[in-house]
């Protein structure tokens, strides 16, 4: 598999984080692609011989789609060759772009073709019709701008700046803190950011935390697993691997001797 990192162009840079591209156009047989709590939902384009399907729902996947909050553990089952193009979005549009409710979007997916107010299905048959993944990106780019010239007004930039502080800082700032930054009682900070993100900002920071730990163990950038744990936040060993569990459904050590 050949995987790609693309730096988004300026112009979606705001509320998207990444383009990430998967492809394998050699693949014969069963491809596997874990995928675990990040913070980031996302629209992902996918081109594949036999179809995309989800696990552990089953569920075949529409070729342009939104997808929410990713909160238990999924596996994307292909079979064949296939191209997948990720746009990851700040979780600050999600709401906002859309107009679905965003907590509701947390482990589903929303088929992009239902957007019919900014044609989607064209985008689509664009999409399919393409000569290069270049021009795939610059199509969906297209779609994702005219979408935030519509919307941009409506954004809630009070949360997008909330979503900053707490990347910028791994997670590690308590709700009190944040509220005194961004001058929010707690009760209407909770409303907003649920209401545009799907998950609470206590949850969201402690996602953030486990990406941070769950990359440092893929790396294995660690002398004892203490240091995962104290590097990251976690008040201890057992919170930390609960955590880890949750997102993954292993712990830190079943996972390791998994990845090796």
């Amino acid at each position: 598999m050949h995987s790609k990192r693309i730096t988004p162009d300026d112009s979606i840079a705001l509320f998207i984080k990444d383009i990430m591209l998967f492809e394998d156009d050699m693949a014969c047989g069963k491809t596997i692609l874990p995928f675990f709590a990040d913070g980031y939902p996302g629209i992902m384009f996918q081109q594949t011989a036999n179809g995309l399907y989800v696990l552990p729902q089953d569920k075949k996947m529409p070729l342009l789609f939104l997808y929410g909050q990713t909160i238990h553990p999924i596996e994307l089952v292909l079979e064949g060759s296939y191209s997948l193009i990720c746009f990851q979005l700040y979780p600050f549009v999600l709401n906002s772009f859309f107009n679905l409710n965003a907590k509701d979007l947390n482990d589903e997916c929303y088929d992009l073709k239902l957007l019919q107010q900014y044609d989607a299905e064209k985008t689509i048959h664009a999409l399919t019709s393409a000569i290069s993944v270049d021009q795939q990106i610059t199509l969906i780019t297209g779609l994702l701008y005219k979408i935030f010239e519509t919307k941009r007004e409506m954004l809630d930039y009070k949360i997008q700046q909330a979503i900053q502080l707490i990347i910028k800082n791994n997670g590690s700032l308590t709700i009190d803190e944040l509220n005194k930054k961004l001058n929010i009682s707690e009760r209407t900070f909770e409303r907003r950011f649920i209401t545009q993100v799907g998950i609470s900002p206590k949850q969201f920071s402690q996602i953030i935390r486990f990406q941070l730990s769950l990359n440092q163990l893929m790396d294995k950038d660690y002398s004892k697993l203490t240091d995962i744990v104290y590097n990251n936040g976690f008040a201890d060993q057992s919170h930390f691997i609960r955590v880890f569990k949750a997102f993954t459904g292993k712990t830190p050590k079943k996972f390791s001797k998994g990845k090796s």
